[in-house]
């Protein structure tokens, strides 16, 4: 008696895709005789014909319809169960604590969680967002595995020795418009472009590294200040003002708002570092990899 397959569902499921035995074939690297093989021994077990043939398309039977569908919910199933048990045989299994800067949280972390545990399925990544002086006391007292900070111009010189340190970007400030704005129609500005211009800047604790106008603009008019990036950038759309965007956020830009470069000399350019413990565990190491592909997406987004 004729016994439905795992294969002979794969490739009735891919045949209904298609709409095509010979489609099918080449999607699948089979011959044509060997798809048609699966097919008739599903059509056995079915009890009917799976498929109308209709000139070089097929279309589905009832008994076909009804088919596909179960076979979709079954191998859907079967690779969930294959990546549950992929994940009990993956060493990168357990938590992973990550923290990053606000700028780096908006595309960059996500993303390269994302990553991670795409491929480690047993492996649990949060997601913390902080300031860099707070991310690195939290790396140092054991509550984060990586730490995703900025240095450079403009920052303060923090402490990371005995630290490892990975440049996952090297990347650049520009300035976030309305796209109503004079600048919007621009590729690339100039500092004295700037002088006039009101700005938004961020706002947060004391200790903390906030954008405020273009780094080396002398007696900047701020207009408004706001914690949250979607607040800032909320302004900005909302033809308030203008601000300081590094191009680690480009993904993340709302409808109405455009970056624009800037020219300027002085600016001597930031980047961003991935920080972890001296001897940092496979888990995190994953995940500064992951970070390092990441952000080299982010250029070519």
């Amino acid at each position: 008696m004729a016994e439905f397959t795992i294969t002979g569902l794969h490739v009735v499921h891919q045949v209904a895709a298609a709409g095509s035995f010979t489609r099918a074939a080449e999607m699948l690297g089979y011959t044509q005789s060997a798809v048609s093989r699966q097919v008739a021994a599903m059509e056995t077990a079915a009890g009917g014909p799976l498929f109308d043939r209709r000139g070089r398309g097929v279309a589905l039977t009832p008994a076909g319809q009804v088919l596909v569908r179960r076979a979709t919910e079954i191998l859907a199933d079967l690779a969930a169960t294959e990546m549950e048990l992929a994940g009990l045989r993956d060493r990168l299994a357990g938590r992973l604590a990550m923290g990053a800067y606000p700028t780096a949280a908006m595309a960059l972390a996500p993303r390269a969680m994302a990553q991670v545990m795409s491929g480690h399925p047993g492996l649990a990544v949060v997601l913390e967002e902080a300031s860099t002086p707070a991310l690195l006391r939290r790396l140092r007292a054991g509550r984060l595995d990586v730490a995703v900070i900025g240095v450079g111009h403009g920052l303060p010189g923090y402490d990371l020795s005995e630290l490892r340190q990975t440049t996952v970007l090297k990347g650049d400030l520009l300035v976030a418009v309305p796209d109503t704005h004079r600048f919007a129609g621009h590729s690339v500005i100039t500092l004295p472009d700037l002088a006039q211009e009101h700005w938004i800047a961020g706002d947060g604790a004391a200790n903390a590294p906030q954008f405020g106008a273009w780094p080396t603009l002398t007696d900047p008019t701020i207009a408004y200040t706001a914690r949250s990036w979607p607040t800032r950038l909320g302004l900005v759309a909302a033809g308030l003002g203008i601000t300081v965007i590094p191009d680690l956020a480009l993904p993340a830009l709302p409808a109405g708002v455009r970056a624009v470069a800037v020219t300027d000399g002085h600016w001597t350019g930031r980047a961003t570092l991935a920080v972890t413990r001296p001897r940092p565990s496979a888990q995190a190491q994953a995940m500064v990899t992951a970070l390092q592909s990441q952000a080299s997406g982010l250029h070519d987004t």
